[in-house]
Order: structure tokens, then C-alpha cells, then sequence
């Protein structure tokens, strides 16, 4: 029977066991992101994009990428290295302006192909060294990106990790790099009539079980070696893409 503080949170398109599951994965991804440094937000996403309806997925995603990317910043804003971030939030406004005016012409079937495509490519390709040199140029396309895929994460962090910052310093800065995208992509829906309050409690507490995995995290952040994980994580992304890929291709054509 499901617990009366979990049949809250629940939107109406979503059952009692899957809230639990993904509460169960905002702490898993939000303790991967800290300690590994990337891959929450993209199987976030990848799992969100086989649970959610897809009108919701980008919005919803979204928004629980804001709490979980200010709780890490948060923790560590010590280490933030500012001088990337001036030019790459203004190019990250014209971005989100620019996905935000032809988002909603997209079919939802589309978006799942978009998003198995996309985290294929996030994993298995580095960006242009222009992308990695150009803040105002990462944060446009990027935040153009974000509007329709969600899980821009890998692209920006080719950006931070070409300035050779030390591990925390990479965390908290792409956090805060990533954080300032999600709010302006929640923005844009916002403005473009996505209803966002049947969601709030879902949202709320998904963003509250992500933060207790970021202070998890934060405890393996400087001592875990993540080589052998990575490799694993490339192999579950891609898997995970190629069934997103299959179901917005069986929708399309079927």
C-alpha cells in the first residue's frame, strides 16, 4: 500500500512505486555527479525520459536540475573559479531565447530520439575546442541545446575541464555554470505556458533526496578513483539512449 506522504508527491501520471524509484535516483545521480564530477544529470534524464510523459521531461528535468546543481555549488563555492562565468551566462540568455522560440514545435517523439542521440554523442565525442575555449559561445549553443535535449552537462564540463581547475574547483564551477542554465530554460517553459504545479511536490522532493546525495557525495569527492566507473557509466548511457532511441522511433512510425 503506498504511504500517504508519497500518494502527495505524486502527479497524476505517475504511480506510488515510481515516485519512490525516483526519489531513490535523484540520491543516486546527485552522489554520482559530486563524487564522479559528470553522469547525474544524463541518467537523470535518461531514466526520467522512460518514466515522464515527454511534454514534461525538459521542464520537469529541469527544474530538479536546479536544486541539484545549487546544492552542489552551494557546498563547495569556495572553489568556484568566477571568470568563466560573465561571458558564459550571457551567452546562455540568447540560447535559451533562441530554443525557447522553436521548442514547442518539436513532437514529443522527436525529443526521446533527441535525448538518446544526444547522450550517445555526450559520451562517446569531445566538443570542438572552440566550444571548450569560448564561454559565451558554450553557454549559447548549449543552452540552445538544453532546451530540447535537457542533459547539456558533458558539453559544458569539456568547457571547465579545459581550464585545468583542480577536482572541486571542476564540480563547483560547473554546477554553477549548469545551475544558471536550468533557470533560465525554467524560465523560457514558464513563458511558454508549461504547467509546472501539479508537479511542485514531486519536484520539491526529488530536489530534497538529491541533496542528501550531494553531501553523500561530497564525502567521496577527494577520495574515490573513477576510471573503471566511467567506463561503466558510458556503457549504461548508451544503452539506456538506444532504448529512448527505439520507443521515440516506434512512436514516429508506429
Amino acid at each position: 500500500m503506498t504511504p500517504d506522504w508519497l500518494m502527495a508527491l505524486m502527479p497524476p501520471e505517475l504511480s506510488g512505486g515510481v515516485v519512490a524509484g525516483l526519489l531513490a535516483a535523484s540520491f543516486g545521480t546527485s552522489f554520482m555527479t559530486v563524487a564522479f564530477g559528470i553522469g547525474g544529470g544524463a541518467v537523470m534524464l535518461a531514466i526520467l525520459a522512460s518514466l515522464l510523459p515527454p511534454a514534461a521531461l525538459i521542464p520537469v528535468h529541469g527544474v530538479i536540475q536546479i536544486g541539484s546543481n545549487v546544492g552542489r555549488a552551494a557546498i563547495l563555492v569556495r572553489h568556484m573559479f568566477w571568470p568563466v562565468a560573465p561571458a558564459f551566462f550571457a551567452g546562455s540568455a540568447v540560447g535559451a531565447a533562441l530554443g525557447g522560440a522553436v521548442v514547442m514545435s518539436i513532437p514529443p517523439s522527436m525529443v526521446q530520439i533527441g535525448v538518446g542521440l544526444f547522450i550517445i554523442w555526450s559520451v562517446t565525442m569531445r566538443p570542438p575546442a572552440i566550444f571548450r575555449r569560448w564561454g559565451a559561445l558554450t553557454g549559447g549553443i548549449s543552452s540552445f541545446l538544453t532546451m530540447f535535449f535537457g542533459a547539456t552537462g558533458p558539453f559544458v564540463a569539456a568547457f571547465v575541464k579545459s581550464h585545468d581547475l583542480g577536482r572541486e574547483s571542476h564540480v563547483a564551477t560547473h554546477a554553477t555554470l549548469m545551475a544558471s542554465q536550468h533557470v533560465l530554460k525554467t524560465l523560457a517553459f514558464g513563458i511558454l505556458g508549461f504547467a509546472f504545479g501539479p508537479w511542485v511536490p514531486f519536484i520539491l522532493a526529488m530536489i530534497v533526496f538529491g541533496f542528501l546525495g550531494t553531501l553523500a557525495g561530497r564525502q567521496v569527492l577527494t577520495r574515490i578513483t573513477d576510471a573503471r566507473f566511467h567506463k561503466v557509466l558510458t556503457v549504461i548511457l548508451i544503452l539506456v539512449s538506444l532504448r529512448l532511441i527505439w520507443g521515440g522511433v516506434s512512436d514516429l512510425f508506429g
